[in-house]
C-alpha cells in the first residue's frame, strides 16, 4: 500500500506543499489556506506543518528550546511559542503585555505575524486528530545531516546543501514545479524537509522534542523529525 504524506510551510501569500509518494517526491502545490490542502490532500495518511500546533496554558512550550538547542547557527529560526491566552488578544500590545505577565518575557512582532496560520492550523489539528503533526525544517535538515547546517537557508550554499540532502534521501526536487514553482525556493525545500518528516511519523520512524511529547487536555504537543 502506497504511503502519501505531505509537507507544508506557510509562506507569504499562504501555503505552499510538497507531496510524496512512498518517500519519493510527488507534486508541489501551492494555497491560499491550509484548509485548501487539506481538504485536496486525497487521503494522505499524514500532513506535516512547519507552524506550532498546541500550546499550554501558562508557559512556554519545551518543544521548542529543546529544537533550538539542535541546531547551533540555525537556533534562531525557531522561536518560543507563549501560552494559548496571547494568541487570543486583539492585537500586539495586549498580547505583549499578557505574555510578559504570564512569562516574565515579552512576544516577538515576528511571532505575533504568524497568528492567522497559527489559529488556521491549530483550528484543523484539533478538528482532525491524528492528521497533522508539527516538524521544524531545519530541524529534519539536522537529522538528515547528522549535524546543524552552517549555511542559512536563503543563501546559494544554503539551498545548495539542503537541496542535496533531500535528493540523498530520496526527494529529488525537479526544476519545474508548475505553478507551486513561484513560491520562494527556501519555503519550498522547507516543504519538501517537513514531507521527509511526515512519512517519518507515517512510518514509525520519526522522534520528537520532547519525548515523550508534553500534553494539554489530552493533546501531544511535540516537534517531530
Amino acid at each position: 500500500m502506497s504511503i502519501h504524506v505531505i509537507g507544508v510551510d506557510a509562506y507569504a501569500l499562504g501555503w505552499v506543499g510538497v507531496e510524496l509518494r512512498d518517500g519519493a517526491f510527488g507534486r508541489a502545490v501551492l494555497a491560499a489556506t491550509l484548509y485548501e490542502i487539506v481538504a485536496g490532500s486525497s487521503g494522505a495518511a499524514v500532513i506535516g506543518v512547519d507552524i506550532p500546533l498546541g500550546m499550554l496554558p501558562d508557559r512556554w512550550r519545551a518543544a521548542d528550546t529543546l529544537a533550538a538547542d539542535q541546531l547551533g547557527p540555525r537556533r534562531g529560526s525557531v522561536f518560543r511559542v507563549p501560552p494559548r491566552a496571547v494568541w487570543q488578544e486583539p492585537d500586539f500590545a495586549s498580547a505583549n503585555r499578557l505574555c510578559r505577565e504570564l512569562t516574565g518575557a515579552g512576544l516577538s512582532r515576528q511571532s505575533w505575524a504568524l497568528r492567522p496560520k497559527l489559529l488556521e492550523a491549530n483550528a484543523i489539528w484539533e478538528r482532525h486528530p491524528g492528521l497533522l503533526f508539527e516538524a521544524h525544517p531545519e530541524v529534519s535538515f539536522r537529522t538528515m545531516a547528522g549535524e546543524p547546517l552552517p549555511h542559512a537557508k536563503k543563501t546559494w550554499s544554503g539551498q545548495t546543501r539542503r537541496r542535496e540532502l533531500l535528493a540523498r534521501n530520496g526527494i529529488v526536487l525537479p526544476d519545474k514545479l508548475g505553478p507551486a514553482g513561484q513560491a520562494p525556493p527556501d519555503d519550498i525545500l522547507d516543504a519538501a524537509a517537513v514531507a521527509w518528516t511526515a512519512h517519518r511519523v507515517a512510518t514509525g520512524a520519526a522522534l520528537s522534542h520532547p519525548s515523550p511529547p508534553e500534553e494539554e487536555n489530552g493533546s501531544r504537543i511535540a516537534i517531530y523529525y
